[in-house]
């Protein structure tokens, strides 16, 4: 899910990868299954002055870049079945990129992933006007949402698992919301390859929050070509229609008899192009899916992608109730990625966990309001496999 449109920020630098390696070592280098604790270099530098990091960890077979800048996951690298790495993230080669073009590649998205009708919406009867930036909508966050801040990073390494914690704080007003907002997001690679996240937040007065992550996936590899024959499955047998607006209407549709039946994979190309109304107004698939197990106490198995090239298999849980399946519809070949290769439509799709869209303006969602003294939080865990 995304903008087709974006707004280049003003001010926006570009600045090339420097050379000099900021940590020790190299997690490059680590090949196997193997773990190496992250490793720091200078990315780039914003038009303010302000320095962008890339951190480099791999652990259990799993290889990841992550930016100082937005969270970003740059790279992600796996196996296929014969044992041969490649990233299977989409993403740029350079900052000025991410600031200028990206349609949220990697990114970590606050204070509300996806979106909210008109930007507005009430809490304890007070109406708040959020920053509108998709249209006549709000969409992840606004016009600087978490995507385009740089967060406070600290490595750790903890028994077999090595990880980064990331820390931002959203001021009281921030993009229109209400009160002030300390998040802390933690990635984590395990002795056995998993990329586990884990968000918590607090805030000091009443607020809306659903964090996600917006990254990219094509298992066949980066710039590799199109999605379509990656078989999917989603655990959820109703999803929310929307409006041309991309706004759920309110309803919880069944998915039986429809496109959006991927309660037993099927490959995303199938019913790509059924022509069902939902599908026409959002360019193929941009929608939540109400997931059957609903919001539970810990992560649970919600979806299966799997590529039949490379026998590379995604598998995600969640504790969230919902899910949302883009599926790249407005990539059109104007974006290059990390290896040189432009996007098309289709060549990347996003399974981002999440609370609804625009759940503070329908009472039969689940609520997405924190308070002081609460704490948000939230898992999502990716397994890989062949």
């Amino acid at each position: 899910m995304e903008l087709n449109r974006r707004t280049v920020i003003a001010g926006a630098a570009a600045a090339g990868l420097a050379a000099t390696t900021l940590g020790t070592g190299s997690a490059e280098a680590a090949t196997g299954r193997g773990g190496r604790g992250p490793v720091k270099e200078l990315f780039g530098t914003l038009a303010d002055g302000t320095k962008v990091y890339r951190w480099s960890l791999a652990n259990g077979g799993t290889r990841l870049k992550v930016l100082s800048y937005g969270g970003i996951v740059q790279t992600l690298e796996v196996p296929d079945r014969h044992g041969r790495h490649a990233n299977v993230v989409a993403g740029f080669d350079n900052l000025a990129d991410y600031v200028a073009k990206s349609p949220y590649f990697g990114a970590l998205i606050g204070r509300y992933g996806n979106r909210i009708g008109k930007g507005l919406f009430t809490l304890d009867g007070k109406p708040y006007q959020l920053s509108v930036n998709d249209g006549v909508n709000h969409l992840h966050g606004g016009a600087k949402g978490f995507d385009k801040h740089v967060w406070h990073v600290e490595p750790f390494t903890k028994g077999a698992d090595v990880g980064l914690h990331l820390h931002y704080t959203s001021v009281d007003g921030e993009m229109g919301y209400p009160g002030t907002l300390r998040t802390k997001v933690t990635y984590t690679l395990t002795r056995h390859g998993d990329w586990r996240i884990d968000y918590a937040a607090t805030t000091d007065k009443a607020t809306i929050v659903n964090l996600t992550s917006h990254v990219y996936w094509n298992l066949a590899g980066e710039g590799s070509g199109t999605i379509e024959d990656h078989e999917l499955s989603i655990a959820a047998s109703r999803y929310t229609p929307t409006d041309s607006g991309l706004i759920p209407t309110g309803e919880l549709a069944g998915v039986a008899g429809t496109p959006f039946d991927f309660r037993h994979a099927k490959p995303i190309g199938r019913d790509l192009r059924a022509g069902h109304e939902q599908q026409v107004q959002a360019k193929g698939y941009d929608h939540n899916w109400v997931l059957d197990k609903g919001i539970t106490a810990g992560p649970e198995h919600i979806a299966t992608l799997r590529d039949p090239r490379s026998g590379r298999t995604l598998k995600i849980a969640s504790d969230q109730p919902g899910l949302q399946f883009y599926s790249g519809n407005f990539l059109d070949g104007t974006l290059t990625g990390t290896g040189g290769r432009t996007y098309r439509q289709g060549d990347a799709l996003c399974l981002e966990t999440q609370h609804f869209p625009d759940s503070p303006n329908h009472a039969n969602f689940p609520s997405t309001v924190l308070r002081p003294g609460q704490t948000y939080r939230t898992t999502t865990v990716h397994t890989f496999g062949q």
